[in-house]
Order: C-alpha cells, then sequence, then structure tokens
C-alpha cells in the first residue's frame, strides 16, 4: 500500500501573506482618522480640537516617532522571541516611519507656513528644533529610497548596511526635535518614555556590537564564550 502523505503544515501566521496586508492596513489607520479630522474640520465639524492645523501637526510628528520606535524594536524582538519572520515586516514600518514623517512636515509647510518655500527656508534657519527635525527627515530621504532589494544588490550589502545605520541618527534627531517642542510648554513625560524607549533599543545594539567585537578579537574559546547577536 502507498505511504499516506502526511498534509503540509499550514504557514505560521506571519509568514502568511494576509499579515503583512493587515500590518499595511494597520499602520494607515492613525492616517485614516487625520484625514477624517481634516475634513470633518473643513466641513465645519471641529473633531481635532480648538486648533486643528496645530493637532495635525502634532499628531503626525508623534506617529513618525512612534512608528519609527516599532521599526527599531523589531530586531531586538526578532532576537528575543526567536522569530525571524518578524524580520519581513521591518521595512514596511520604516517605509510609514518616512510616510508620517513626510506627511507632519507638508502639514507645517502647507498649515503653518501657507507652502510660501521663503518663508519655510527661514523659519528652518531660525529655529533650531524645525532645522533638527527637517534634518531627521532628509536624512530618511535616502534610507526609505534604498529599502528595496534592487537597492541592496546594487550597494552590496555591506555598504547598504552601513547606510542604514543613519536610522540611528534619525533617532536621536527625531527625540531632540520632540524634546525642544515640548520644552516649549515644559511638558517633559511624553519625552521621557521616548528617551527610554530610544534609549534601550539603541543599547541593546550598541552591547550586540560590542559582544561581535570581543568575539572576533578573541576567536578560538574565547570567543564561543560569548554570546552573539545579529546586526542591526
Amino acid at each position: 500500500m502507498r505511504a499516506l502523505q502526511r498534509p503540509a503544515r499550514p504557514l505560521p501566521l506571519l509568514l502568511r501573506p494576509a499579515a503583512k496586508v493587515f500590518l499595511f492596513a494597520l499602520c494607515l489607520l492613525p492616517f485614516a482618522w487625520l484625514l477624517r479630522g481634516a475634513v470633518l474640520s473643513v466641513m465645519g465639524t471641529n473633531v481635532l480640537g480648538a486648533n486643528p492645523a496645530e493637532a495635525l501637526i502634532r499628531a503626525t510628528g508623534d506617529w513618525t516617532l512612534r512608528f519609527l520606535c516599532l521599526t527599531l524594536a523589531v530586531t531586538p524582538l526578532r532576537q528575543a522571541l526567536k522569530l525571524p519572520a518578524l524580520a519581513r515586516f521591518r521595512r514596511m514600518l520604516g517605509l510609514f516611519t518616512f510616510f508620517y514623517g513626510a506627511v507632519h512636515f507638508l502639514c507645517y509647510s502647507w498649515l503653518d507656513m501657507g507652502l510660501v518655500w521663503s518663508d519655510i527656508v527661514r523659519d528652518i534657519a531660525k529655529r533650531p528644533f524645525i532645522l533638527v527635525g527637517t534634518s531627521a527627515l532628509l536624512l530618511m530621504l535616502p534610507l526609505a529610497a534604498t529599502s528595496f532589494n534592487r537597492a541592496i544588490k546594487a550597494l552590496g550589502a555591506r555598504r547598504w548596511q552601513a547606510l542604514h545605520r543613519a536610522v540611528y541618527a534619525v533617532a536621536l534627531l527625531g527625540l531632540l526635535h520632540f524634546f525642544w517642542m515640548r520644552s516649549a510648554k515644559s511638558n517633559y513625560a511624553e519625552v521621557a518614555v521616548y528617551a527610554a524607549v530610544i534609549g534601550v533599543l539603541l543599547g541593546w545594539r550598541l552591547i550586540a556590537a560590542l559582544r561581535r567585537r570581543a568575539q572576533a578579537a578573541g576567536g578560538g574559546a574565547s570567543g564561543s564564550a560569548i554570546s552573539t547577536a545579529s546586526s542591526p
């Protein structure tokens, strides 16, 4: 008799195509909510507070920082939870970080400055916290543009990885931008939360890099005693 074939195992949840579709829709929810609020405000139904323009600018900035933290959290979570499939979501989260950052800058340029570019340039030069935020967005531009497989092949894995380490500078600049903005109203509670989260995520990477360096320098038996961690 022919041996009975075992039924194929179903794909793990994180590897299913629907997982990316679900995450994409989830990442768009904040934008959809803010867009709805903007449309209702134009129609006379204010759901964004006394100053809808300021609410949109701040909310898009907040979501940029949140998505940046989520992007940085993928690698530590992937290793801590032993879920390599989490890596497939990092690119999408990174692109949404850039998306919300671009929308944040657009809201500032349009709602606060009326898209008068000469005034925007002067304002960026005059106010350090806007200069820092703009610098973070400009740093994200090449990261978003080279986040695809063709870019990795064109640049080479080592150069691509070196370029994408700029995300750490983006995190620090984004945190500084957020701190300066909140300090105007002496509101430091949220700043402390984001500083703690980013500090842990960057500190984890620093420790992992030091361990890899120690392992490479020690070699042999001494190197095998040091636990390894994959690159960020």
